[in-house]
């Protein structure tokens, strides 16, 4: 792996996962260091972080972590409502529907791995994961794709700004199962729908326990 790509994994894995906070300064010397890559690899990383959004220049501070308000929030789920929905629709007609038959198995389990622990509820999210995969994979529109792709790295950051909720989990559980069942059917109607309805409840779960400060 070339010293920019694994400085880029590293820092964009740390920017999603919150184990470096919005505001946080991207000092070159530090996180060179930190890295174990020099300065010119750890640049091009930066640079490519700042195209997604994900870090922005501060002024005289140099590079930090982008901030998330809930006016952000709003707009991403504009967009995200906009790709995801029509993505669906496009799965129920192409997609293949033993594979979300599958999925809806998996996703039917899905409660049993939300009471638990932590790994527990990483291999949901995993899931989760393997669901959109199928959906990119069924809609056969790279443009599409790539841009729903584009759009997660910031969902998988907002989605730590929620309560680990067990009853919200749950719920997000059933209404992922239930997209799996629509694509499955090959309905696009009832998957645009189910698509809708999960997006709506996520997005005023996250404005109802988003408790920080919009911030500039």
């Amino acid at each position: 792996m070339r010293a920019s790509e694994k400085a880029y994994t590293a820092l964009r894995e740390d920017i999603v996962e919150w184990r470096l906070l919005p505001g946080t300064v991207l000092a070159e010397v530090e996180q060179s260091e930190r890295l174990g890559v020099s300065r010119t690899p750890l640049r091009e990383a930066l640079g490519r972080l700042s195209a997604e959004g994900l870090t922005r220049v501060a002024g005289g501070r140099g590079v930090v972590v982008s901030d998330i308000s809930l006016e952000d929030i709003d707009e991403l789920f504009e967009l995200r409502e906009t790709l995801e929905c029509r993505a669906a629709a496009l799965a129920a007609e192409r997609g293949d529907n033993s594979t979300f038959v599958r999925l809806l198995a998996e996703l039917r389990e899905a409660p049993s791995l939300l009471g638990g622990s932590d790994p527990a509820r990483h291999d949901y999210y995993a899931l989760v994961s393997k669901l959109d995969e199928a959906i990119d994979s069924a809609i056969s529109n790279s443009y599409l794709a790539q841009a729903m792709r584009s759009l997660r790295v910031h969902l998988v950051r907002v989605r730590r700004l929620a309560a680990d909720d067990a009853a919200r989990l749950n719920a997000a559980a059933a209404e992922h199962a239930a997209i799996a069942e629509a694509i499955a059917a090959g309905n696009p109607r009832l998957a645009e729908a189910a698509t809708t309805v999960h997006l709506h409840r996520s997005l005023s779960h996250l404005k109802a326990t988003h408790r920080k400060e919009p911030h500039g």
